[in-house]
């Protein structure tokens, strides 16, 4: 099974899947994590490879104790989905 990880260097969360990889960038502002973009390819779209990449952001952010800022409008649509992670939005 593939794994989101949370490359820090890039400042992404990334999941590769059949070759192709999906992202969620973010930026770090101290105890705030800024969402600005997710790109799943096409050839992997349609099958919940972004919804797993961000739910485990935000299973990370939570586990961090961070502060969710969704400017990406997946992230936020997401959230808006699941309100179990509405909390974390400040």
């Amino acid at each position: 099974m593939e794994q989101v990880r949370d490359n820090r260097a890039e400042q992404e969360f990334e999941l590769d899947v059949r070759g192709h990889r999906a992202v969620a960038d973010y930026q770090r502002e101290g105890d705030r994590i800024v969402f600005t973009h997710t790109l799943v390819p096409k050839a992997i779209e349609g099958k919940g490879i972004g919804s797993k990449l961000i739910r485990a952001a935000l299973e990370s952010a939570r586990d961090q104790g961070l502060t969710v800022v969704a400017q990406c409008p997946f992230v936020a649509a997401y959230i808006d989905r699941h309100p179990e992670y509405r909390d974390l939005v400040g």
